[in-house]
Order: C-alpha cells, then structure tokens, then sequence
C-alpha cells in the first residue's frame, strides 16, 4: 500500500475505536512513544472489538487468533501524556484469515500519526490448524461490520 494513501488516513476511514491513555513509561529515551508500545496498542485494539464485537472469549474459546504478520509506518510522534485514539478497520476478511489496518490518532488532532497491519489466522486451539469451515459465524458476522470498501484500501 502507497504510504502517501496511509498518510492521508482520517478517523473517518475507520468504524471502530479505543482509547489509550499513555503512561509515562510508554515513552523511550527520546521522549516518544516507543515502538513496542505501538504493537501493544494493535493488540489491545483488536482483541477488545473481538470480545466486544464478535463474541470471542479467549480463554475458553476453542478458537484462537494467531498473528502470522504484523508491520508498522511511522509518521509522527507521540509523547506521554497524551489521549490517543486508536481507530479500527479490517481491509480483508478470507475463510479464516483477517487483515486489520489500525489507525494511531492522538485526541484533537486530525493528522494519523502512525498506521498498523495485523493479521490473524483462527485456528483450533488444540492442533493450531485452521478449520475445515474456517472461523466461526459469530467471529465473521462481527468482523464484516468494520470491512471497508476495496476503492478505499
């Protein structure tokens, strides 16, 4: 994807969002975000939309996501303190795979500050294959309620 696409990104172009309020040890020694806490926030962003959305109890669900890619671009910092949006939308739904696109907002500002890829395979918990009916309804009804448009990718 064209990182000039990525960068015009607005809240707009997303249906889901969760707020992070940051700490003063998410900050690096050059007194921004550090870059794992950015992996910290996807993940959080994602499972919170799969237990809220899509009916997913993890530790008791017989399926399970596993991240098999995850990328980030970078296009300005942030710094503690600050309220950061982090805004949702899943760019492909396959029978048992899920591409998520994470927008990184800070509140009251217009401009994305970072924008994130990760993919989850849903596997059985057990044998860590994916299904023969790939992920569950309940799981792709809900994940179909933030898939975008493919003009918009």
């Amino acid at each position: 994807m064209a990182l000039e696409s990525l960068k015009a990104r607005q809240r707009t172009d997303y249906s889901f969002e969760l707020e992070y309020r940051t700490r003063w040890s998410d900050n690096d020694m050059y007194h921004h975000l550090n870059n794992s806490i950015y992996y910290f926030l996807f993940d959080s962003v994602v499972n919170a939309y799969l237990i809220e959305h899509c009916s997913l109890d993890p530790p008791t669900s017989s399926h399970i996501g596993l991240v098999v890619h995850s990328h980030c671009d970078y296009f300005a910092p942030i710094e503690f303190p600050a309220v950061v949006d982090l805004a949702l939308r899943v760019n492909k739904l396959g029978k048992s795979s899920v591409t998520y696109e994470i927008g990184v907002f800070v509140r009251g500002q217009d401009e994305v500050k970072a924008v994130g890829e990760f993919i989850h395979v849903f596997v059985d918990r057990e044998s860590r294959r994916p299904g023969k009916a790939g992920m569950s309804e309940d799981l792709k009804t809900g994940l179909q309620k933030i898939v975008v448009d493919k003009a918009s990718l």
